[in-house]
């Protein structure tokens, strides 16, 4: 792992690599869960805001990966030309924490289930502890080995597995819920609510989809597999979700479809399914926390900042509980999503695709600014901020991301001209 670009003799990994790749991080309990939120839409308007809402989050995030691809730098790294190189470490920070955060998440999520599954047989298996610490260090090790042949060779079997897995889940859950789910017809939740919860979540990858683009081959496999390898498996599970909580109304629709399939025979499937969906759901989350580490500084080795990265996420996830933390880092989240608004348009509009990626790295570049901030980012960022705050406060019924999103990238473009404008 290493701050500077990844020359054209490095990148190794081809379009299959990023299809499985992103539907391995799409296969997730959490993901299950979420699509649970959708049942007040009723089962068509909410299939509905599952597609829209990923073709419109899907495509924001693979664009975020253009920038690595085309020029082989880390996701805090394309923050650079925009906000200053300085300014790009208070993104880095944010972007620490919630990764961590979201780590320790996926393995409470686990954890849970894990525990669950383990139940009929006792003792240690029936822990918490035990598959939280267990799957954690999966976890690890797997972000430890991220781009080497074997990685690559394993990531390709366990997501084919879990995609096996999860045809079984699908096949369960239609036995079991049959044609009662068509019937459902409640109109609760307001369309645009519904569509942002699922934006929101490829949305999150932003910030680190780069981290792993920089590694390709070409530009376009990249963006075109990341885009559908996430599109085609994250509908997928949202639908699962949707369906078992319409039908069956649970609170956790992806624990209730792994209890029924422990109860014909499947636990074993089920088991794998939860330790290695965490697996690849959560080794994104541990090594771009450790190069968003790398970007703020330099002075330790890549290994000993993952082996910290995971053993951290392991310790929270043991002691802190996720319903307190889950808030906060939706709060932390939040901010990436204008933060990023500002990152395209610099990169597509303001700079064309062309930055100079030698002053990325120079305190007296072009990208230093003053002191290392552009001041009208970090304006922009702030304002798309209060934007998404204030429709989440007014309980607006048009959801918080597209707009921020919008309104700090508009704002960035017309502050940036209008500067251009002055100087000249």
């Amino acid at each position: 792992m290493d701050i500077q670009p990844i020359g054209a003799g490095q990148r190794n990994l081809s379009g299959l690599d990023y299809f499985l790749l992103w539907a391995g991080v799409a296969i997730s309990l959490a993901e299950i869960w979420a699509g649970g939120f959708l049942a007040p839409m009723g089962f068509w308007m909410g299939i509905l805001a599952i597609l829209l809402g990923h073709i419109i989050g899907n495509t924001f995030m693979a664009l975020g990966g253009v920038i690595g691809s085309e020029h082989g730098i880390m996701s805090m790294v394309s923050v650079r030309p925009s906000f200053g190189i300085r300014g790009s470490n208070l993104a880095a920070v944010l972007n620490i924490i919630q990764l961590i955060g979201w780590a320790s998440i996926m393995l409470i999520i686990g954890g849970r289930a894990g525990a669950m599954l383990g139940k009929p047989l006792g003792g240690i298996l029936a822990s918490n502890q035990f598959w939280i610490v267990a799957i954690g260090l999966g976890t690890l090790l797997w972000a430890q080995m991220t781009g080497n042949p074997i990685w690559r060779l394993m990531q390709k079997m366990t997501v084919i597995g879990l995609l096996l897995v999860i045809l079984l889940m699908s096949g369960v859950s239609v036995n079991e819920f049959g044609r009662e789910v068509f019937e459902v017809r409640s109109q609760d939740m307001p369309f645009m609510i519904g569509l942002d919860l699922v934006i929101a979540m490829p949305i999150s990858w932003m910030p680190l989809v780069a981290d792993y683009s920089r590694f390709s081959k070409r530009t376009a496999p990249a963006f075109w597999n990341t885009w559908l390898g996430y599109f085609l498996i994250s509908s997928w599970m949202y639908a699962l979700g949707l369906t078992a909580t319409l039908v069956a109304g649970a609170s956790d629709p992806g624990t209730l479809i792994l209890q029924l399939m422990g109860k014909i025979g499947l636990a074993v499937p089920a088991l794998a399914m939860v330790v290695f969906s965490t697996i690849t759901t959560g080794f994104p989350d541990v090594y771009s926390a450790a190069c968003s580490t790398l970007n703020i500084s330099q002075r330790f080795s890549s290994k000993s900042i993952v082996w910290a990265a995971g053993i951290i996420s392991i310790l929270v996830a043991l002691v802190f509980p996720m319903e307190q933390y889950e808030n906060f880092l939706f709060l932390i989240g939040a901010m990436f999503v204008p933060l990023f608004g500002v990152v395209l348009t610099d990169y597509f509009f303001i700079r064309d695709r062309r930055i100079s990626t030698e002053s990325l790295y120079r305190p007296d570049g072009s990208y230093w600014y003053a002191r290392g901030f552009n001041a009208i980012a970090l304006i922009c960022w702030a304002i798309g901020f209060f934007v998404y705050e204030l429709i989440a406060l007014m309980k607006y019924p048009i959801g918080g991301s597209m707009p921020s999103l919008l309104v700090a990238g508009i704002c960035y473009y017309f502050f940036t001209r209008w500067r251009a404008t002055r100087i000249s």
